[in-house]
């Protein structure tokens, strides 16, 4: 059978739409790119609840803040480095301040977008928006997982940062027993050795990098953490308990993001070595999206690699 590979930022397009029905508060307003986005799916069904704001992100997210005051569901969707970056201010004051229930649809996040190049490769929207009070972030890894996002960010009242990519992606959840819980990481699989914790387009790496590692005699659990924010300590502080060593994964910077948020739940609760795999502080570059990844050593076979040098840690 051959693999099935999306991008979930389709996933979030089709979320849009296949909710609307129930949720008639839902509205989407995008900044000029609802084909890059995907928001064009939903726009095509329900024109008359989306809005195109324009090349003007800051407008957007208070435009999307107004709604929200009369009791609409904005999604607010834009290229991750907009949402995050250009509007910060806005979301900051408008959205996250006044804990306001906006979402925010952030695409072409990471390394993955490729070709656009650095300016466009946001690898600190995690960052930012983490030091936003009371904001709810979501990174996905899969399709299966984005639609579910969708509709937790839909019934969740507050403020919701998701991160969609641009790079198809193996599924790797079941479509029909999947069940996603805010707030609540995923054991991909049991291991006793070391905990690879990961989170995005990563959990996929991390699932193959475990395989590998056990044709060598390496028992490495694997665990997904989609809600970055608020992070799932409990589930983190047992893995660092039971295994003695964290390896973390994500296509964001280690600056800020799933590796310093997991650094931060260790220290507090069981101090074991940590070792981050990430963007290691600084920007990317244009080139095609996988061989990026493989230089950044955003991969399985670089996770294999960090985990062999990190149980020596243990030692």
């Amino acid at each position: 059978m051959a693999e099935i590979r999306k991008a979930t930022r389709e996933s979030y397009g089709e979320a849009l739409r296949d909710l609307a029905q129930e949720y008639k508060e839902l509205v989407v307003l995008d900044a000029d790119l609802a084909a890059a986005t995907k928001t064009g799916i939903f726009k095509k069904a329900y024109p008359d609840r989306f809005f195109d704001c324009g090349i003007a992100e800051a407008n957007m997210m208070g435009v999307a803040a107004g709604l929200a005051t009369c009791g609409k569901i904005p999604f607010a969707s834009t290229f991750a480095m907009f949402a995050a970056g250009r509007a910060y201010e806005i979301v900051r004051n408008s959205i996250g301040y006044p804990h306001l229930n906006v979402k925010i649809g952030a695409t072409h996040a990471g390394i993955s977008v490729g070709e656009d190049g650095a300016t466009h490769q946001c690898c600190e929207d995690i960052a930012l928006m983490r030091t936003i009070p009371g904001m709810t972030i979501i990174n996905p890894c899969d399709d299966v997982e984005a639609r579910a996002a969708v509709k937790a960010a839909l019934d969740f009242v507050g403020p919701v940062y998701m991160r969609f990519g641009r790079l198809a992606v193996p599924v790797i959840n079941d479509r029909e027993t999947y069940e996603f819980h805010l707030g609540k990481g995923v054991i991909m699989r049991e291991g006793s050795d070391v905990t690879i914790i990961a989170t995005g387009l990563m959990v996929c790496e991390a699932v193959e990098a475990a395989e590998t590692l056990a044709g060598e005699g390496i028992s490495a659990r694997v665990v997904n953490i989609h809600t970055i924010k608020p992070i799932d300590s409990e589930l983190i502080c047992k893995c660092a308990r039971e295994t003695g060593l964290i390896v973390t994964a994500e296509e964001h910077s280690i600056i800020g993001g799933l590796g310093s948020a997991v650094t931060e739940t260790v220290c507090g609760c069981c101090p074991v070595p940590v070792v981050r795999i990430g963007v290691n502080d600084v920007f990317g570059h244009s080139g095609p999206a996988k061989e990026l990844l493989k230089e950044f050593g955003l991969c399985a076979e670089n996770i294999a690699v960090k985990v062999r040098e990190a149980l020596k840690l243990k030692k």
